[in-house]
């Protein structure tokens, strides 16, 4: 029988192998859901991703896991693991330093222009592609280059060297830069930075656009999309190292 968390590599998902600190490699897609019940989407995993279940709920069929990657949690039924992953050992990551990120920019602001190319829709959790939600355009654009970052907004601008920025004052954002939104209280939103103050973000219909599109932080953009993200213009920050993996709150 096997024991806890020490199941053998590449061995198929069954449910008698799900157990509580197992890992697991996904074969495909998984959606993560915010909730033991309910269709809320807390974000996607793509093939290659790895997670880990954690303690079995005592009355939910859903189960709580870990990605790998980011420590981001969520809530997956255990059936979508049969077929669909191989147990694993732990995630190692691949910790770069700031040079080397600041290379991978130009290929990372291609990438960002192939998906605003695609065909797409604003979705609540989304980092699969073509559909993304603001964060999860970002954190899939540099994971592709090899450079795991947090999985939310708020979570990515503590994550970042903070940089200094309003609609006045550009000078010190580089191309690559994230750049942030929200109330006083929280950062709700982000934008990954092209160049001359223009962002490239993934935002909803209520504010005047479903999907991924350019806009400005000069005030001569009057684009009702760019008026109201301007409006909650927070700051901006640099990605210059990779996340180790563990959880954030």
């Amino acid at each position: 029988m096997a024991t806890l968390n020490a199941l053998p590599e590449n061995l198929a998902a069954t449910p008698e192998l799900l157990l509580p600190l197992s890992r697991w490699q996904l074969t495909l897609p998984l959606n993560l859901y915010s909730s033991p019940r309910g269709m809320g989407l807390a974000t996607q995993a793509w093939h290659g991703r790895r997670l880990q279940l954690l303690a079995e709920p005592a009355q939910e069929k859903r189960r709580l896991v870990q990605l790998e990657e980011d420590g981001y949690r969520g809530w997956i039924d255990p059936q979508q693991l049969l077929g669909n992953g191989v147990s694993c050992p732990a995630h190692r990551p691949r910790l770069l330093d700031a040079a080397a990120i600041d290379a991978l920019m130009p290929q990372l602001l291609t990438n960002a222009m192939a998906a605003m190319a695609v065909p797409n829709n604003y979705l609540w959790g989304g980092s699969l592609g073509p559909n993304f939600d603001c964060s999860g355009i970002v954190q899939r654009l540099f994971a592709d280059l090899g450079v795991w970052i947090p999985r939310d907004a708020y979570q990515q601008e503590r994550f970042c060297q903070s940089i200094a920025v309003n609609s006045n004052c550009l000078s010190l954002l580089k191309p690559g830069d994230l750049i942030f939104f929200g109330s006083p209280q929280r950062c709700s939103h982000v934008g990954l930075h092209l160049g001359e103050g223009r962002y490239l973000h993934s935002s909803g219909a209520s504010h005047g656009r479903n999907g991924i599109g350019i806009d400005a932080l000069w005030a001569s953009d009057k684009h009702p999309v760019a008026c109201h993200y301007r409006a909650e213009l927070r700051g901006a920050g640099r990605v210059q190292r990779c996340h180790d993996g563990s959880h954030l709150p």
